[in-house]
């Protein structure tokens, strides 16, 4: 059944319509016809109630009115009422929300209007020993005022009854009489009644002109005053309940300096509505949790600090000059230095920036039939069974690791810090926040081709761009370099090692990852942790990440020690749980950070540390007094319909995307990745197994060179007859084939190769070891002889941290402005 389309609103005229309207959680929203009028909104259930049954009313002249998203908004006048309203579009919505500002902005007109010519009565307030009886005399008195008028109104109306009735009687007598002597006194009798009656009927208007006159005046005054006393009663109601916090903080403060219970613990790390919890529910409740015995301790933990700390502060804080104040609301510091700062750019972007995209195909529904794999497989050798794209997502693994900067205005933050260690704080949230997109993503990520690359240019959009490539094949590795123009700097190196254990698969990144502030010169360096996929042969995958990191600053000595708690079922702690300590050199607590790597971080200032009693183990552990915990990271919510695109975030949705100008090795150009993205997964299997077929081809050619360079010319040919012989044995064919592809198929779970002879026999076995000199004095690098150079990266001995690892030596991003990539290798 068609409605017709509401008409646009206007001031003054009452605006009708359906809404969807909130009733409860279960029964949801609920369709219900909207009215105002008058600067009032009522509903009903149908349109046909309208003449009998209001479901309910709400004043607009006291009423806040939010929008929430593209269609909900929220009506509420301070607590008494609250509507959760639902339009069925946005331009619907908007129209609900114009006519409502409108009937607002009237009803506060109208109000002041009347506030100001019916006060009788000065607008000053009374003084604090005379405000209650003040008012209590004037109710009293407005009160004896209008029961007199409601007495007139009775006896007016008494006496229009009787009137009336004398009228009435007099009237019919008249119809009944004949024409005679008697007319003319009949004719009297009813003009005097009727005089009579209508003297009355004028006293019982005016009546009730003076009743309503008066009623208007005072109900005015009386809506201010009830106003006035529920703001002074919530006050109130807060005041109480925060002397009740701080009285509970007293009290534990009290005891924890006293005698430390072993099982007390600190809301802010081991809450479960702390870290993920959502709703309306007060403090008071966390403080107030009891916890059981755990049975993997933390290593330490945090009571509120004494509430003189709270007192001193705010010259000794960088940046944190606002966490001392009364607040119950996390503060973007960020904003509050580039507010306070007037150089500061607000408005630069000149230029449009590029709309990404916030959609890719969704994932096929494909079955995954085991035999259908097995069968291709028969006759191969173990290390050259292909991996179908069904294990895989659309990204390759340089795109996942491009990923760690989908938080990068954690650095650009840090990159403002006057103190290190709250730079410490920012650096260590970033951490975190790199594994937030993993909670989700059990697909495998395509393993990058030797010299693949991909660049992720977000200059323009937020101040940075990256640039990744894959150096190395044995061991498989790949380097990043990120630059900002906020002042930061951030490589790594990543190789990853898997185990397999049966159940679950273990994933180790091997290599470090290092951030460099131009403005303070520290010099940040960390490694990652174990990352776990459960459920490998039977039930539904599912990711954790276990284990510690230490980001170190090599320039101050100051240190963060993150703890990443594995999932245990019988734990009683939130799940995901990562806790850690800032200490500068001397080893002295500064922070605490808490929260969860899939949700949200929280980190709070250390004002006093001692030592507790004695955990489970046996150790001591330490207790730290803190302020009130800040939240300095949060995840960013996923896109909607994100369960049928591979749950990838925001970020992850642009990675892939077609873009002009960029090298003709990056990873967006890659066939079998662009295939599976389209879904076109058979084609895409083919195409993954076409181009792995290529890099064997160009690697054993690419060997076969090093062979030669490092042996002598004899040799050299001996072993271009020996691989082009076909008298080749089986055993060196297999040994050499599960060598060449043991890293460039996706089987990266697969067990080391045992090592094969070597066709030259014993005399060379020396020369292929790493480290070994060959023929000539010249060294061979490994087993595996190859001479890859990465294009834009070199290998160094990083002086500071003391690591070996590849940086960016420069020339992409000139080679990408001028066109020029004939240095590219045609790996695609």
């Amino acid at each position: 059944m068609s409605e017709p389309k509401p008409p646009t609103p206007t001031p003054g005229d009452t605006y009708k319509g359906w809404l969807f309207k909130w009733t409860n959680y279960i029964k949801g929203y609920q369709r219900r016809w909207f009215v105002l009028s008058n600067g009032l909104l009522s509903y009903y259930r149908t349109q046909a109630e309208m003449g009998h049954t209001c479901r309910g009313t709400i004043n607009l002249a006291t009423a806040n009115i939010t929008v929430e998203d593209s269609c909900n908004f929220v009506i509420s006048n301070g607590g008494a009422q609250t509507y959760h309203l639902k339009a069925s579009s946005e331009v619907e919505r908007q129209r609900w929300i114009t006519a409502l500002e409108l009937a607002k902005a009237k009803a506060v007109r109208m109000q002041a209007e009347s506030d100001d010519s019916g006060d009788d009565c000065p607008t000053a307030p009374p003084s604090a020993g005379q405000g209650g009886g003040c008012r209590n005399s004037e109710i009293q008195s407005t009160l004896r005022t209008m029961g007199s008028k409601v007495e007139d109104l009775t006896t007016c109306n008494d006496l229009i009854v009787k009137h009336g009735s004398a009228l009435q009687r007099s009237l019919s007598e008249l119809e009944g009489i004949r024409v005679g002597g008697d007319m003319g006194e009949k004719i009297r009798q009813v003009t005097e009644r009727a005089t009579l009656f209508r003297i009355t009927s004028n006293a019982m208007i005016n009546a009730c002109r003076d009743f309503l006159s008066l009623a208007q005046n005072h109900s005015k005054r009386w809506q201010k005053a009830l106003t006035t006393e529920r703001d002074q009663r919530i006050r109130l109601e807060e005041t109480l309940e925060q002397l009740a916090k701080q009285h509970n903080h007293l009290e534990r403060a009290f005891r924890g300096a006293t005698v430390l219970p072993s099982s007390f613990s600190n809301p802010a790390l081991g809450n479960k509505g702390g870290v993920s919890g959502k709703g309306d529910a007060s403090d008071e409740d966390d403080d107030n949790e009891f916890f059981d015995a755990m049975e993997d301790p933390a290593e330490f933990i945090t009571v509120p600090a004494d509430p003189k700390y709270h007192r001193r502060s705010n010259s000794n804080l960088s940046g944190f000059s606002s966490e001392t104040g009364i607040d119950d609301q996390s503060v973007n510091f960020d904003e509050l230095s580039m507010a306070s700062n007037p150089e500061s750019p607000q408005t630069l972007e000149l230029e449009p920036v590029r709309q990404r995209r916030t959609h890719i195909p969704d994932k096929p529904n494909y079955y995954l039939n085991l035999w259908s794999i097995m069968k291709n497989c028969i006759g191969k050798e173990l290390s050259k069974i292909p991996m179908p794209v069904n294990f895989n997502e659309p990204l390759s693994m340089l795109q996942r690791l491009s990923e760690d900067l989908e938080y990068y205005e954690l650095l650009d933050k840090g990159a403002k810090c006057q103190s290190s260690l709250e730079q410490m704080c920012y650096v260590a949230a970033f951490t975190v926040s790199s594994y937030s997109t993993t909670v989700h993503r059990t697909g495998k990520p395509f393993n990058p081709l030797l010299g693949e690359t991909f660049e992720l240019d977000r200059l323009r959009e937020c101040g940075y761009r990256s640039l990744c490539e894959q150096v190395s094949h044995h061991p498989p590795a790949a380097a990043h370099h990120a630059l900002s123009e906020k002042g930061w700097t951030l490589r790594q190196e990543i190789s990853l090692a898997s185990k397999f254990r049966g159940k679950y698969l273990s994933i180790m990144p091997l290599g470090s990852i290092q951030c460099l502030f131009d403005k303070s010169n520290n010099h940040y360096s960390w490694k990652k942790v174990t990352t776990t996929v459960h459920n490998i042969i039977v039930g539904k995958l599912w990711i954790d990440q276990s284990g510690e990191i230490d980001v170190v600053n090599h320039k101050t000595g100051d240190r963060c020690h993150l703890k990443f708690a594995p999932y245990s079922y019988f734990s009683r702690d939130v799940p995901r749980k990562v806790t850690g300590v800032v200490t500068d050199k001397d080893g002295k607590a500064h922070y605490v950070l808490s929260g969860t790597w899939d949700e949200k971080m929280e980190f709070s200032r250390v004002m006093q540390s001692s030592k507790g009693e004695n955990g489970t183990e046996g150790k001591q552990r330490t207790v730290y007094q803190t302020l009130k915990a800040k939240e300095i990271w949060k995840k960013n919510p996923l896109p909607e319909g994100a369960e049928s695109m591979y749950f990838f975030s925001t970020l992850a949705l642009t990675l892939n995307e077609l873009e002009e100008g960029v090298a003709p090795t990056d990873s967006r150009r890659r066939p079998d990745q662009r295939l599976m993205e389209d879904g076109r997964w058979d084609e895409a299997n083919a195409e993954k197994q076409r181009l792995e077929e290529k890099q064997r081809t160009v690697r054993r050619e690419r060997e076969r060179e090093a062979v030669k360079a490092v042996c002598s010319p004899e040799e050299a040919v001996n072993e271009d007859s020996i691989n082009d012989s076909p008298l080749k044995t089986d055993a060196q064919e297999t040994g050499t084939e599960a060598s060449e592809v043991s890293d460039e198929t996706d089987t990266e779970d697969s067990p080391p190769l045992t090592p094969v002879a070597s066709p030259h026999g014993p005399s060379l076995l020396p020369f292929l070891m790493e480290g070994k000199d060959g023929a000539n004095g010249a060294p061979v690098k490994s087993a595996h002889q190859d001479n890859h150079q990465a294009l834009w990266f070199e290998k160094i001995d990083d002086p500071v941290s003391g690591e070996t690892l590849h940086i960016y030596k420069g020339g992409y991003w000139e080679a990408k402005e001028q066109g020029g990539w004939d240095i590219c290798p045609d790996i695609f």
